[in-house]
């Protein structure tokens, strides 16, 4: 296979200015991360007196340490739904995919700590996202619970859809994957049902509680009076409802016990020792590869060089069309191919790519996006050159390619490329994205003049004419706006990826998502009609 030889000169100015932008970007995100977990870990002494760890500490304690974890949409809800500085983001849980003795799981902690794990919107989409991950990837879900339940401030917004989230369970059960959950606090109304449809529960002595409504609502509605153990402690589910299967003494015994349950369980990954080469030019220099000024081009064959076994790659149709750039490589001994943009989708370009997924869905062979495009070319001689047509086959051939497909955002992804590039409402296997990402219909200052002709247009078919001054600032507002919420901290917060990550992690994080989808793909599910009840 060709050997990708780097143009890029490490030592020159302009590399160091774009590895200092890019790390400060990466910084930004950063430093938001840890503002969430100081916050939650303000609060250790308050809940130490209870006997409770906090939310990192229980993740912490049940995966294994020494492989890896990826963490999901650690940003969700960021200057959301009331978080003004970005203290509370996160969609109220920490998620992510790691092992949990030998097994790889998704995995879902509530962290209480932060507004007692009160569920908005983001945080039911992010949720949702978790189970399907699981479902598609055919991991076991674990989940640590221990949350106040829907946020009632965004209660409209929540209800309707959160029953999906119930329905996923009764799915993946059916489908035999299995779901444990631990129950660490309260469990109240449709919480209760979460425990309830899991597979495997777990609850705490003294500490946990499952009922569907409270004392104070139970006495309310039938003047019945009842303690909180009385009408769902841990010993009454365990030892006469049978609601819950396993009876722990603390969180540390609990995550003990999911740890046993998994390793029981045959589903131990089918793991292989891989031999590759380290790519020539290390991962580290991705940061300097991105120039700060979005308007200068690059070639995405820098960013393949900096993540491919041994720096080769094997070009499809490499003289046909220069913008848009085909073909294999592999990742740690994992082979994929992959698209990447040079600039506008073209005619050529769309062609070329729908014949490149064909034959690697006839291959079975996984495929990488990596966004960089302003979108599909636009002007007369594109749309008399069929782009329309061929930007449909494109389309069509991403749609319905049936092997697994990644996408990293590595700079801007515009308009329909952003759908032909495998955007997330192509529903990529995973979508992760670069901190200096972009994601919009158009570009900012595009959007503003956009407006500016329209209005003037408007105006002049009226007879009226707008002052400059008002003018200008409509299109300053509409520059200012589409910049703010097209920037990856506002994807991310959207949940438009599965989070941010430092461009110098990308390698090892698509080595270990390429493999969850090789297993995935080779996994044989035990699957039913109804899946696992309790009786």
């Amino acid at each position: 296979m060709p050997v990708l030889e780097s143009l890029i000169n490490t030592n020159s100015q302009s590399f160091q200015e774009n590895r200092e932008v890019m790390e400060q970007h990466i910084r930004t995100f950063r430093d938001i991360e840890k503002l969430i977990e100081d916050k939650a870990w303000a609060k250790k002494e308050k809940y130490a007196k209870r006997g409770q760890l906090l939310p990192r500490e229980r993740l912490e304690l049940l995966i294994d340490p020494d492989r890896p974890f990826v963490e999901l949409s650690s940003l969700a809800g960021y200057k959301m739904y009331g978080d003004k500085d970005g203290s509370t983001a996160g969609g109220s849980s920490l998620a992510g995919i790691g092992y949990v003795s030998g097994v790889r799981c998704v995995i879902m902690v509530d962290n209480y700590a932060i507004k007692g794990g009160t569920i908005t919107p983001i945080g039911l989409q992010k949720r949702l996202r978790l189970q399907q991950i699981a479902l598609e990837n055919k991991l076991p879900m674990v989940a640590l619970s221990q949350s106040g339940g829907a946020d009632l401030n965004h209660a409209v917004e929540t209800f309707s859809p959160g029953g999906r989230a119930f329905y996923n369970q009764a799915r993946m059960s059916a489908v035999g994957i299995p779901q444990i959950t631990v129950v660490h606090g309260s469990a109240t109304a449709g919480g209760a049902y979460q425990p309830g449809l899991s597979d495997y529960t777990v609850m705490v002595r003294r500490q946990a509680t499952m009922y569907l409504a409270g004392p104070p609502l139970l006495k309310a509605a039938t003047g019945e009076v009842a303690t909180d153990e009385e009408l769902g402690g841990a010993e009454m589910h365990c030892q006469t409802a049978g609601t819950g299967e396993y009876l722990a003494e603390d969180d540390r015994d609990a995550i003990r016990i999911v740890r046993e349950i998994l390793a029981v369980l045959p589903w131990h990954n089918s793991e292989q020792e891989l031999s590759f080469d380290e790519p020539l030019y290390p991962p580290s220099e991705l940061p300097g590869v991105i120039p700060v000024d979005s308007k200068i081009p690059y070639d995405v064959r820098e960013i393949l060089a900096r993540i491919a076994d041994g720096s080769r790659f094997l070009e499809f149709k490499g003289e046909y069309d220069q913008q848009t750039v085909c073909g294999h490589i592999h990742i740690e001994g994992q082979p994929c191919g992959i698209i990447g943009n040079n600039g506008p989708i073209t005619p050529e370009g769309a062609t070329k790519a729908a014949q490149f997924i064909q034959t690697l869905d006839q291959s079975g062979i996984p495929l990488l996006f990596l966004h960089n495009t302003t979108g599909f070319m636009v002007g007369t001689e594109v749309e008399r050159n069929g782009i329309i047509k061929h930007g449909s086959k494109m389309i069509q051939a991403v749609a319905n390619a049936r092997v697994p497909r990644i996408s990293i955002v590595i700079g801007g992804s515009y308009g329909a490329g952003n759908y032909a590039m495998c955007g997330r409402g192509f529903d990529p296997r995973f979508l992760f994205a670069w901190p200096n990402s972009t994601t919009a219909v158009m570009g900012a200052a595009q959007a503003g003049k956009v407006l500016r002709i329209v209005a003037e247009a408007k105006a002049e078919r009226m007879g009226q004419k707008i002052p400059a001054e008002m003018i200008d600032a409509m299109e300053q507002k509409t520059v200012a706006q589409m910049t703010e919420g097209s920037s990856a901290l506002a994807c991310t917060a959207r949940m438009l990826d599965d989070g941010l990550i430092d461009p110098k992690d990308t390698r090892r994080i698509l080595s270990y998502l390429l493999d969850i989808c090789r297993i995935a793909e080779s996994r044989r599910l035990n699957s039913s009609t109804f899946g696992v009840n309790r009786f």
